[in-house]
């Protein structure tokens, strides 16, 4: 009777076993897909963000170039008027 109850147990528990290993392996199946959905979601909104950011940054090249050459330009007409005196 003994060695029955163990034969019965162990395949009860090897049983049990095997569903909670399907559960398991089924949850990370669905974590992975999580992940990899996440992981592109990230990545095209880091390529739309850094289009913007260049896109942003020929604007503010359009918009300081001039301002910089014209301090330049003052720049270099000071230095040429101390410079004669």
């Amino acid at each position: 009777m003994d060695a029955t109850y163990r034969t019965e147990l162990r395949e009860i528990n090897d049983q049990n076993f095997a569903r909670f290993d399907a559960r398991v392996e089924q949850r990370l199946a669905e974590s992975d897909g999580r992940w990899e959905r996440r992981i592109s979601e990230l990545r095209t909104d880091m390529i739309t963000g850094l289009a913007d950011v260049k896109s942003g940054l020929k604007w503010m090249y359009a918009f300081w170039a001039p301002t910089a050459l014209a301090v330049i330009g003052i720049g270099i007409g000071v230095i040429s008027l101390v410079i004669r005196r």
